[in-house]
């Protein structure tokens, strides 16, 4: 029989030792399983030592007599495993102490048993005396990395607790209706009717919110392409593009589809581009396109290298550019263990060469939107400012929303204002020459 707690600590340690994201090597694992049970707890433990690991980590270091080596990681990933469940879940302690130590048996190494079994022992003893020792330093109170406590905090001074208090929240589950094929107001009227209890999100268009998450199995019509699982602000992107039919339309990091279908289920006749550099990521876009029973041309290439498009210009392009993802932590927490505080500066030059290259790629009197799933406004306004004064045929077209908070250019959507996930739009439009 596979112990669940063995797999968890597994997949932890990739994430920990190898820097692989949940996104990528979570789904191979829970492949293993076939209870559905099965699969729901261990995606929970993973997600859960990824989002209060800064404090799981100092609880383990505080609890063990001296560091694991190097080649027991495993162990130190299990017994975060352990002390995650001790913490956060339902699970019965006695459950959780046999199957966490029984997984040092399945790691090969019977030596951790004991140490494991002490280790959680000495937990169960001292909860509350050592729980509320972790709310004494920034770092274990909100269960991030200082640096970005530092930058939500220096950046936005009066929402920095409620931005790392959301974070470690789990994430709501919206949806966006296809409106070429059903009213929002008929698919709520299904929802209802499967005991689904959902409401709108006023700030788009087709957005729902779902009072619980569900299997998309159980969401009647999504096979057939009636509605997809998209979070209330990345809906926005396609909405501030203005989409008239005959327009050449440029989806320039497209995958994995989701504004790409959007754009298409707005707006059906246009010229529609998906780009993406990840052949294999591409091809999530042309399977969100098939059920969405619509196409668009999709091409495998570096967006910012501009000769696949052979001089030919659009009238419309969104540029959702590769972020540090800081908007969208509660629904990606290992970003918080992934991501460094260098990497900023250095998706910054990705953002500026895409923007370039984009701009190059507008009709004169065209819109650009600019989009991250970033809270950094060095990746967002700061981008566009600098842009702009580099680029003299360029200008803000204002976005007019009672949505997020206005910016020196653009909007910003922190994450769980209006239910949503932390995102930022600007729009561009270039002159006519």
């Amino acid at each position: 029989m596979i112990n669940l707690r063995m797999l968890a600590a597994r997949v932890i340690y990739q994430v920990l030792t190898h820097g692989r994201s949940l996104s990528d090597c979570l789904p191979e694992t829970l492949s293993r399983l076939q209870d559905v049970r099965d699969q729901r707890l261990l995606q929970a433990i993973c997600y859960g030592v990824c989002r209060w690991y800064y404090r799981l980590d100092a609880l383990a270091h505080s609890l063990l007599e001296k560091p694991l080596k190097l080649k027991d990681q495993d162990i130190h990933c299990l017994i975060l495993v352990g002390l995650f469940q001790l913490m956060e879940m339902r699970v019965p302690a006695h459950a959780v102490l046999d199957e966490t130590v029984s997984a040092a048996q399945a790691f090969k190494k019977p030596w951790a048993k004991g140490l494991v079994n002490a280790v959680l022992r000495s937990y169960q003893r001292s909860a509350t005396e050592l729980n509320e020792k972790m709310l004494q330093n920034l770092v274990t109170l909100y269960a991030h990395p200082q640096w970005i406590i530092d930058n939500v905090q220096k950046n936005w001074l009066l929402d920095w607790q409620t931005i790392l208090t959301v974070n470690n929240q789990h994430p709501p589950f919206a949806l966006r209706v296809n409106q070429r094929q059903i009213s929002r107001e008929h698919y709520l009227e299904k929802l209802t009717a499967n005991n689904i209890n959902a409401r709108i999100i006023p700030e788009t268009q087709a957005g729902i919110l779902l009072q619980h998450p569900v299997d998309v199995q159980d969401l009647p019509g999504f096979f057939n392409g009636e509605v997809s699982v998209q979070d209330g602000a990345a809906q926005l992107a396609a909405e501030l593009l203005e989409l008239e039919a005959g327009q050449r339309v440029l989806d320039m990091c497209a995958a994995p589809g989701g504004k790409t279908g959007h754009i298409l289920e707005l707006q059906p006749n246009v010229e529609l581009i998906a780009l993406d550099r990840d052949e294999k990521r591409l091809q999530d876009v042309r399977d969100n396109l098939g059920r969405l029973q619509c196409t668009a041309a999709c091409i495998c290439a570096d967006a910012a290298d501009i000769e696949w498009a052979d001089g030919q210009l659009f009238d419309r392009i969104l540029l959702d550019a590769p972020c540090s993802a800081s908007g969208v932590i509660r629904r990606h927490p290992d970003i918080k263990i992934l991501r460094r505080a260098t990497d900023v500066a250095k998706l910054v030059h990705e953002q500026t060469r895409l923007l370039k290259a984009a701009w190059s790629l507008l009709k004169p009197g065209g819109l650009l939107v600019y989009a991250t799933c970033s809270i950094f406004p060095e990746e967002n306004a700061a981008v566009l400012q600098a842009f702009l004064r580099s680029c003299p045929d360029a200008s803000e077209k204002k976005i007019s929303a009672d949505w997020g908070k206005a910016c020196a250019i653009g909007r910003q959507i922190l994450p769980g204002m209006h239910d949503m996930d932390g995102f930022y739009f600007a729009r561009l439009s270039r002159g006519l020459n």
